[in-house]
């Protein structure tokens, strides 16, 4: 009897409570080999099949904390820091494409293979230090969710925080669906804000010379604001519950994990559709920042919050003749379906690192209501002790972010380790000597990149 086979009788073998059941078999086991994908079918069929995972963490790259550090980089440093996108994107992708095969060439997400090989104590500590980095994840989105409803609706912020527990019945209704049909649902979101940017970057008439230019780094980005900017746009962009993410929704697909040929094949368009809609999240990364740099280059200092740029849409001495409601309108519905995106990965990936770290299991609605009441209580504590002041808000968003840099080591350095390992890989998948050393190069670099952020955060106290 297999490691998984034997995880899954003692699964069985417990008696479950109402909400709370022990969980050691495989990761989401609900849609785990679920999506059937064709034997010999074409290159493009095939694709189609495999697609859909790599929606679902291009989601965390394009989430409401990255959307004032591009725009506002693009707002004070005209195209400069497009490189560092272009950096951060390349840095993704990789870690992304490790993350996939270890969860498809194992048959564990990070959060298993991490316990494995620790134990108990300290999988108990990881999973309390990855939960909080979730719920930092989610006070993005609280705000963001909240600030697009007054926008919108001219609903208040205190009822806007309040409305966003509510989102857990939009979770509920999707888990009956079924798992395909949610990332359909997020893909569909994300071709929203891709479309609503690109035409407000198209009318903004960028300088399009300058823009590939900035695809070139300078050595103006290590002076000390454009440093602190990169800084928040590397640490917006790479985030941790990515890779538990797709490290476990890449085994959605129903393959024959004894046969190797079909495993590398997996692997391969695992990439594939990693990589396409990392390169989605790239564009519309790219798209904030070029319509910063646009629209508000020169004078942007004070649009450091989701209100500011929302008004200055529709100001015509800082937008110039393209300024109208519209692009305002359009801005906030982005920023609504960029939410509502990140809330449905966050609660799935909350999910993962429970079962793996703790082996412990409840429904995705009763982990989505936790994890926002969790979040939605600084959030709304904040606006209450500010009179629903945005730039509070926005320094509540700017320090969840600073909590993520925390936890960004704990999952790049296991992951590292594992897909280095020719003991866990075996020797057709583990890492080339090539990407190891530029996996490690990137953890190092990533790793006191992230910590210099805290130690900024630290030391403006």
């Amino acid at each position: 009897m297999t490691e998984l086979e034997h995880a899954m009788k003692k699964t069985k073998q417990h008696k479950p409570h109402k909400l709370i059941k022990y969980a050691n078999g495989p990761s989401l086991e609900e849609i785990n080999s679920t999506v059937a994908v064709p034997k010999n079918g074409s290159f493009w069929r095939t694709l189609a099949a495999f697609s859909g995972p790599g929606a679902l963490v291009a989601v965390g790259y394009m989430d409401p904390g990255n959307w004032v550090t591009s725009i506002g980089g693009g707002a004070q440093y005209g195209y400069l820091l497009i490189s560092v996108i272009l950096i951060s994107s390349l840095i993704a992708m990789l870690l992304q494409y490790m993350a996939a095969k270890l969860g498809i060439v194992t048959r564990m997400d990070l959060a298993q293979a991490t316990r494995a090989h620790t134990g108990k104590a300290l999988g108990v500590i990881l999973w309390i230090t990855t939960e909080a980095a979730i719920c930092a994840t989610d006070i993005a989105e609280v705000i963001g969710g909240a600030i697009a409803l007054q926008l919108l609706f001219h609903i208040p912020l205190v009822v806007g925080v309040s409305l966003t527990i509510l989102d857990v019945l939009l979770l509920l209704l999707l888990t009956k669906l079924g798992f395909r049909k949610i990332e359909a649902i997020v893909i569909t979101l994300i071709s929203v804000i891709l479309l609503v940017f690109l035409y407000e970057v198209i009318i903004s008439n960028p300088n399009i010379a300058a823009m590939f230019a900035g695809f070139v780094p300078k050595p103006e980005i290590l002076h000390t604001g454009q440093l602190t900017m990169a800084l928040g746009i590397v640490g917006a962009t790479v985030m941790p519950h990515n890779l538990y993410l797709h490290s476990s929704i890449a085994q959605s697909r129903n393959i024959n994990h004894d046969n190797e040929n079909e495993v590398a094949r997996a692997v391969k368009f695992a990439t594939w559709d990693s990589n396409i809609q990392l390169s989605g999240a790239f564009i519309i990364n790219c798209l904030l920042l070029v319509l910063g740099a646009a629209l508000f280059f020169g004078h942007g200092e004070g649009l450091g919050t989701f209100t500011s740029l929302f008004n200055a849409l529709q100001n015509n001495q800082l937008a110039g003749a393209v300024a109208s409601p519209v692009l305002s309108i359009l801005f906030a519905v982005a920023l609504l379906a960029s939410g509502q995106n990140s809330t449905i990965t966050g609660t799935l990936t909350g999910q993962i690192v429970m079962e793996g770290y703790i082996h412990m299991k409840m429904p995705l609605w009763a982990r989505r209501l936790i994890t926002r009441l969790i979040s939605v209580i600084p959030v709304l504590a904040c606006t209450i002790i500010y009179h629903g002041e945005e730039s509070a808000m926005d320094r509540l968003l700017v320090n969840s972010q600073v909590f993520l840099s925390v936890a960004l080591p704990i999952s790049m350095i296991p992951l590292t380790l594992f897909t280095s390992s020719k003991k866990i890989m075996g020797e057709r998948f583990v890492n080339k000597r090539w990407v190891t050393l530029v996996a490690w190069l990137c953890t190092i670099v990533l790793t006191y990149l992230n910590l210099r952020i805290v130690w900024q955060f630290i030391t403006s106290l």
